[in-house]
C-alpha cells in the first residue's frame, strides 16, 4: 500500500510576493512602468540595429584593407580627453620601458603626447 500523501498546500505562501507588490501598485504606477519598459525595449532594438551598422563600416574598411583592430584603438583613443589619454600614453610607455621594449608604439606614444 502506498503511504496517504500529505499535503502541502501549508507549506506554501498564500500569495507570492510578485501578487503583494503589484496590488500595491496604482494604476499610473503600472502605466509609468510599462512605459519604461517599452521605452527600454525600443532602445535595445536601435542599439542593435547601429551594432549592425558598426560591424557593417568595419566589414567594409577591413576589405579595403585598413586594419579594424588599429581603428578600434584610434576610436578609444579619440573618445578619451587630452589629460587621460596623455596619462595612458605616458603608463604605456614607461610600462614598456621597464620591459625593455623599445618600439614604434613608445616613440609613437612620445610624439603624440608632446603633439596635444
Amino acid at each position: 500500500l502506498n503511504p496517504p500523501r500529505q499535503s502541502v498546500q501549508h507549506l506554501l505562501p498564500s500569495r507570492t510576493q510578485g501578487e503583494e507588490l503589484m496590488d500595491s501598485i496604482d494604476s499610473t504606477t503600472a502605466k509609468q512602468l510599462q512605459s519604461f519598459i517599452e521605452r527600454l525595449e525600443r532602445l535595445e532594438e536601435d542599439k542593435a540595429i547601429v551594432a549592425q551598422d558598426i560591424k557593417e563600416v568595419f566589414a567594409e574598411a577591413k576589405s579595403m584593407g585598413f586594419d579594424t583592430k588599429t581603428m578600434r584603438t584610434v576610436l578609444k583613443i579619440r573618445k578619451m580627453d587630452d589629460q587621460k589619454r596623455i596619462e595612458a600614453e605616458a603608463l604605456l610607455e614607461t610600462y614598456c620601458t621597464a620591459l625593455g621594449i623599445e618600439t614604434d608604439v613608445v616613440a609613437a606614444a612620445s610624439s603624440l603626447k608632446h603633439a596635444a
